[in-house]
Parts: structure tokens; sequence; C-alpha cells
């Protein structure tokens, strides 16, 4: 007879687990952001390649900081700050600041139509100032409220609002002509 109780650990004790140095619980816990957590490495760093650096910097960084990991904020907060932080360094040690993102041709022209409007919106991205198109991304792609987002930067609520609206006009002039 099966048991009707759930034997899946709980967040918090995956948590404690992963602490404790357990590799399995840490990753289970990781495995519920990677999605997202991908999207804000991708977006801040503007090409596949230095996102999938910069991912693995943040999971490695965030795997040696467990056992410091207080609970003042969101695992997924806590997460996202470190993403960012790890694909703005990228970005700092990037040479070649013009990189874009490589795709695979494509032969169906929607398909090719929309890969170069979101080419177009990459570069458009990539010439917003780092600390701007870190928070614009973690508001669009990362989904962060305004104060999650401020907590995570470790800035005040004013600067994210700022932050936000100074993206937004300069990817409006850049993309002007795409309305």
């Amino acid at each position: 007879m099966q048991s009707l109780i759930d034997e899946s650990p709980s967040g918090a004790d995956l948590l404690e687990r992963a602490r404790a140095g357990d590799q399995a619980a840490f990753t289970t816990l990781v495995e519920q952001h990677r999605d997202r957590l991908w999207a804000i490495c991708l977006r801040i760093t503007g090409n596949q390649h230095d996102a999938e650096d910069a991912m693995q910097d943040a999971l490695v960084a965030a795997w040696r900081a467990i056992g410091n990991f207080r609970g003042d904020a969101q695992l997924s907060t806590w997460l996202y700050r470190i993403g960012s932080n790890a694909a703005l360094a990228r970005i700092r040690k990037r040479t070649d600041a013009d990189d874009i993102a490589d795709h695979d041709p494509m032969s169906h022209l929607d398909v090719a139509a929309q890969v170069v409007v979101s080419d177009r919106i990459a570069e458009a991205l990539s010439q917003v100032p780092d600390a701007y198109r870190a928070t614009f991304v973690l508001r669009v792609y990362g989904e962060l409220s305004y104060s999650e987002i401020a907590e995570a930067q470790g800035i005040g609520l004013q600067t994210v609002r700022s932050r936000i609206s100074r993206a937004r006009s300069i990817l409006s002039e850049l993309l002007a002509d795409l309305r």
C-alpha cells in the first residue's frame, strides 16, 4: 500500500541540507530557478557564450556561498542577484563589446524576421549602460518587483524606478524604427 504522505523534502529542508554541503539538495533548489536565471544572464550579457559562462560562474558562486545564505531575502532573489552580478562581470571582462548572439541559419521567413527583430533588441539592449540594463532585465525578464530588484541589487527603490525608466527611454530611442 502506498503512503498518501508526500515524502519529498520541503524547501526549508533542502536549504538546510544544501547549507550542510549536500550538493543534490542544492541542485534541486537551483533547478526551480534555472530557466529564469538563464534568461537573466542571457539578456544582460547579450550572447549565449557569455551567458553560459555567467550562469556557470553564478552557480559556482551560489554553491560556495549557500552556507552564508541567511534567508533575509527569498532564495530566488539571492540567486538572481548572484546571476546578474556574474553577467555584469562577464561584460566587464569582454574585449569585444560589439558581440551579438550567434543564430543558426533558418529558412522560414517569419522565423528569420523574428530573429532580425530579436537581434535588434539584443543589440539595442547591449547599448544600454550596464547598471540600467541589469535593473531592466531583472524587471522584464526576471519578473521581479521593484522592491525585489532594490533588495537584489542593494539600491534604493527610487533608483530602481529611475534606472528602469532610463533604460526604457534609451531602448525606445534605439528601436524607434521598429514601431
